[in-house]
């Protein structure tokens, strides 16, 4: 007969085993396992990929030219780029600038981090 000190092992070490998702993300997930990322911004999945998980694609392609400064160069501040409806802007995108970036991780425009 199994002593209980061992149960009691094994009983945690199948919960552990069952629910290594909670663990590594508490919460906030929708059916399909993704979330909006408040902190860094964006929208991520956590489940593996297949055909139902994943978040369905726009209808219609983003047109950049709808929302690109009026200069054709770079947003001359933050306030222009989130009118626009362009915020936030990552390295690469039309209308990034490196003076919109003020933590030089490649993303203008971040929603501000609350402390």
């Amino acid at each position: 007969m199994p002593s209980r000190l061992s149960l009691l092992a094994a009983c945690i070490t199948a919960i552990a085993w069952v629910t290594p998702a909670a663990v590594a993300h508490p919460g906030g997930l929708n059916k399909q396992g993704c979330h909006n990322d408040r902190k860094n911004g964006g929208y991520h999945c956590h489940r593996a990929a297949s055909g139902e998980g994943r978040p369905a694609a726009a209808a219609e392609p983003l047109d950049p030219s709808a929302w690109m400064p009026s200069t054709g160069a770079v947003f001359r501040n933050c306030a222009e780029a989130r009118a626009a409806g362009a915020a936030p802007v990552r390295r690469g995108d039309p209308g990034y600038g490196p003076h919109l970036d003020r933590d030089h991780d490649g993303v203008g425009c971040e929603p501000s981090r609350r402390r």
